[in-house]
């Protein structure tokens, strides 16, 4: 149930953000916050990670079924792991994030801009912070044999 509060919340965080963005920005627009290195840029992405696979929407809305599946399944066989339960909630909540845009406006609203990494999302950094957690248990949890 952890799993499901988390990836619950960050969905919604997600979603929240993004619809403050859209609503008082315009498309392409770019506030600068520190400027020359962290400006809020209003953007949508029609693909994945530095935009590669453009305009396959039904490709990353499956891989997120498909993660929500394998949860479904595997959820009893989960270890009882504050890390392993937090890194899974943020990696669904963030694909959950990310597919909700593409199934509703058919891009991903992005928005955090650092000048030199591609322009994210509160989605964004729950699939990289939850995939580094599980990595994380992963390599100081495994048995060497």
């Amino acid at each position: 149930m952890q799993v499901i509060i988390i990836a619950a919340v960050l969905t919604a965080a997600d979603q929240a953000v993004k619809a403050v963005i859209q609503r008082s920005m315009f498309l392409h627009e770019s506030i600068p916050v520190i400027p020359d290195f962290f400006h809020l840029t209003y953007i949508v992405n029609r693909g994945a990670a530095f935009g590669v696979l453009e305009n396959q929407q039904w490709l990353f809305l499956l891989v997120a079924v498909i993660l929500f599946l394998l949860y479904g399944v595997f959820y009893r066989n989960i270890p009882r792991s504050r890390l392993i339960h937090c890194g899974l909630g943020l990696l669904l909540g963030g694909a959950l994030g990310n597919a909700l845009d593409r199934a509703l406006k058919g891009a991903v609203v992005d928005f955090f801009d650092f000048r030199v990494w591609p322009v994210f999302n509160v989605a964004d950094m729950g699939i990289v912070i939850g995939v580094l957690l599980l990595l994380w248990y992963s390599w100081t949890h495994s048995s060497t044999k």
